[in-house]
């Protein structure tokens, strides 16, 4: 699937697309890179007819220019499951492309990979069951043979991510977790293993993103207790409607059963996506007015369309931020880049928030 020795490359980035993250028109780009400073120039690309600015380049003038959005002093990472009992309702892209948005903002990403199939770590370019040992993932942790996820975290090629990767041998954690809870007895909770082990990566990151298996697993539920927000994403479908009432039921059954034992658990956001949306379809309408009868303000207003840019990433084993010029058109691309913006920008606010309940303890969401 993968070209023999083959690795990825990180995007570059036109001044367009630079000034429009970081509220600049392209003149004042263009004027910026060629005044020098603190602010990277970039380069001109092989026919001297455009400026580009590689990843690195960008993230620092995000950083510089999108300060007020950065992590503040005595602030922790924000950690995000992205998480739901279905497959195939873009899990997996969602997780990757938020943290490839994150990344692109300025922000520092660890992504946890807790998925056995290894989805996300393929589409960084890693082949889970050929580059990956079970001591690489979060097993370990799981069986109790490591207290802190540090020695899994590898770098990735896209600046500012560092990766856990999964494996199929993960799924063994699903026996393990149980078993120690078993031998352990009540000194042991199986729910905060994921919790307690990504403590010390929450002082070194700004975002910890959380891709979940696609059931309510023993693993799924140490990622949701670990976060401190959730997004689903969610088509409007019916049966994905359906399955994902029954997955909210069980996490409600098993915090309620939690709770009795004096462990509430408080989110600063739970966010419903709603994803491949095709607004030609009659009855996805219908579904899209009951999930918002269900789900109420819980539902971003941002929908991620279902287009063939985002089928085309996925073959080329990459997101929508991946995309080179010439594999879509650029009207479709365009499409899909901005939903994606638009939701990355939108969970970025409420990093900030948190951020700001972080540093002023009286402050408190549920």
């Amino acid at each position: 699937m993968l070209a023999p020795n083959s690795s990825k490359e990180a995007p570059r980035f036109g001044p367009a697309q630079l000034g429009q993250l970081c509220g600049l028109d392209t003149r004042q780009v263009d004027y910026r890179a060629r005044k020098g400073g603190s602010l990277p120039s970039g380069s001109m690309n092989a026919s001297g007819t455009r400026r580009e600015f590689q990843l690195p380049e960008v993230r620092q003038w995000s950083r510089q220019l999108r300060h007020d959005r950065m992590r503040p002093d005595g602030a922790e990472a924000i950690t995000i499951a992205v998480a739901n009992f279905k497959g195939g309702v873009t899990k997996t892209t969602t997780a990757l492309t938020l943290a490839q948005g994150l990344s692109i903002r300025g922000h520092k990403v660890l992504v946890i990979d807790c998925d056995p199939q290894g989805s996300l770590t393929t589409l960084f370019g890693i082949l889970p069951d050929a580059e990956v040992e079970a001591q690489d993932t979060i097993l370990p942790l799981c069986l109790g043979e490591q207290d802190s996820i540090e020695y899994a975290i590898r770098g990735t090629y896209f600046d500012g991510i560092d990766l856990v990767p999964a494996t199929s041998l993960l799924f063994s954690a699903e026996f393990a977790l149980p078993g120690r809870q078993r031998d352990e007895g009540s000194s042991f909770q199986f729910w905060n293993v994921l919790h307690y082990g990504i403590d010390l990566a929450r002082q070194h990151y700004d975002a910890i993103v959380i891709d979940t298996p696609p059931s309510l697993s023993y693993v799924t539920i140490n990622a949701m207790m670990a976060a401190d927000g959730l997004i689903t994403p969610l088509p409007p479908n019916a049966l994905d409607f359906a399955s994902s009432v029954q997955f909210w039921d069980l996490f409600y059954d098993l915090t309620k059963e939690l709770g009795s034992r004096g462990r509430n658990k408080k989110f600063d956001f739970v966010n419903v996506l709603l994803s491949k949306v095709d607004s030609s379809d009659i009855a996805s309408n219908v579904v899209r007015e009951w999930i918002s009868a269900a789900y109420g303000a819980k539902v971003l207003s941002i929908e991620i369309p279902k287009t063939a840019t985002a089928a085309s990433a996925s073959a080329e084993f990459g997101s929508i931020y991946d995309m080179k010029p010439g594999s879509a058109s650029s009207r479709t691309i365009k499409r899909a880049v901005d939903a994606y913006d638009q939701f990355v920008d939108a969970v970025e606010a409420q990093m900030v928030s948190a951020w700001l309940r972080q540093t002023t303890p009286t402050e408190t969401s549920e």
